[in-house]
């Protein structure tokens, strides 16, 4: 992770600015979705728009991008990428001080409620009625994760569940013909998953990500399916509860006992063979197809079970800036809307492995003959009907993440006891969700 913000410095910095099988190719496609001609002035109106994507996906972003500015001519949106989603609202949050904000940003789950707590967001109701965009075409879900008090701040854009990814020759050698329903089914076979040389570990059962990679992402899923929790909605702190520490348990012995490892990049280890299963995010997919290749067969399942099942969403969302001017604000939400369309979304999700934000999308005969030659990609989109909102300590506390990630590496790397590490983890999430509590209670509500 990237150095952290005060908690208070968001919140109050930026209310003052405020103030004031085969993949689809990523080239030419049909520009039948164009968006609206509804902006009149002459020429057209140039939009700032901030993204976070590298790589395959910052190809897809770029080529979303593209097809937009080619699909019209009243807005042009010039692309520029910021970094990471912290480095991204770290970015932001200087520039809404300074008064130099993009006009449109995307925000990742655990971002977008602090710009929307300091005003810094648009509401988009009256842009998507004059827009006419059925929000009931978004899936309810990932939808209503952006709203607020009936409005709504955040559209769904590269949306996400964790995974799990598991090479399935390597299973096959030890017996599972399928991805373990249990952690218990997992653990007993992973001495024969693990190969070594001498003391070194060349392959592993599974492998975690650091907390840099969003470790407490994917753990909030194993801390509910051991039915405990990050928190509730009202901010009380639960992680160091019994159920909490069981979980916490559970992954300290997972590396103490030697069949998990947590490598600097564990989806590089699993693309190259050094571990034989990880969790990780569904937008992840078209990267991980593209470095596996045809080194083995690997597929995707829903996450495994302890005493129940447990997974959240994730991923980012497209926000309007509420500093830019009404002309800058509808162009901008002109990109939101073709961004998140039912076309753009099986485009995007084609291209990356996020969900489809848009219901026809998924039941389009495109997306569905897509599903039946890629079935890894359909995983996410059949597991979503199970998944939860994610705990506040997480989405809502400023460096929530970053404060229980770093807490997870001291359980997985360090082997402290869970109870310990996690009663600082829960008083200093109680400490920073104080200003939280205060700013909601502010805006009533």
């Amino acid at each position: 992770m990237t150095g952290k913000i005060s908690r208070r410095g968001l919140v109050k910095g930026t209310a003052a600015a405020a103030g004031a099988a085969t993949l689809a190719p990523m080239s030419k496609r049909s520009t039948a979705f164009a968006a609206p001609a509804v902006l009149k002035q002459n020429g057209p109106i140039e939009v700032l728009y901030w993204g976070s994507f590298s790589d395959v996906l910052g190809e897809a972003e770029q080529a979303v991008v593209d097809m937009f500015n080619e699909s019209q001519s009243d807005v042009v949106v010039n692309y520029q990428f910021q970094g990471n989603y912290e480095e991204t609202a770290q970015k932001l949050t200087a520039a809404l001080q300074a008064r130099q904000a993009p006009d449109v940003s995307l925000l990742s789950d655990v971002w977008w409620f602090r710009f929307y707590l300091a005003n810094a967001l648009a509401p988009l109701n009256d842009l998507i009625a004059a827009n006419e965009v059925d929000t009931a075409d978004y899936v309810d879900s990932l939808y209503n994760e952006g709203v607020r008090d009936g409005t709504s701040f955040w559209l769904p854009f590269a949306r996400s569940t964790p995974l799990f990814y598991y090479n399935a020759d390597a299973f096959a050698e030890v017996g599972l013909e399928e991805a373990p329903e249990f952690w218990s089914d997992l653990v007993e076979v992973a001495p024969e998953l693990v190969q070594r040389d001498g003391d070194t570990i060349t392959r592993a059962a599974f492998s975690h990500p650091t907390g840099a990679s969003y470790i407490a992402w994917l753990f909030q899923a194993v801390i509910w399916q051991f039915e405990g929790a990050y928190s509730d909605p009202e901010f009380n702190i639960l992680i160091n509860d019994p159920n909490g520490v069981e979980a916490g348990e559970f992954y300290r012995s997972s590396t103490m006992d030697g069949w998990a490892t947590l490598p600097a990049d564990n989806e590089a280890d699993f693309a190259n063979g050094l571990t034989a299963s990880v969790m990780a995010s569904t937008g992840s997919l078209r990267g991980i197809t593209q470095n596996v290749g045809d080194k083995f067969d690997f597929r995707t399942a829903f996450l495994p079970k302890a005493k129940q099942f447990g997974c959240s969403t994730g991923g980012a969302g497209l926000a309007v800036m509420a500093g830019s001017p009404p002309e800058k604000q509808e162009a901008a939400f002109q990109y939101v809307k073709f961004a998140t369309s039912p076309e753009t979304t099986a485009f995007w999700s084609q291209n990356t492995g996020y969900m489809p934000v848009r219901k026809s999308a998924i039941e389009s005969e495109e997306m569905q003959a897509f599903f039946a030659e890629n079935p890894n990609f359909r995983t996410a989109v059949e597991q979503l009907p199970l998944t939860q909102p994610q705990d506040s300590a997480r989405v809502f506390i400023p460096n929530g993440d970053q404060i229980i990630g770093a807490g997870l590496e001291r359980i997985v790397i360090n082997h402290e006891e869970p109870q310990a590490v996690f009663d600082e983890v829960a008083a200093t999430l109680t400490e920073e969700a104080q200003p939280v509590i205060e700013a909601i209670a502010a805006l009533g509500g």
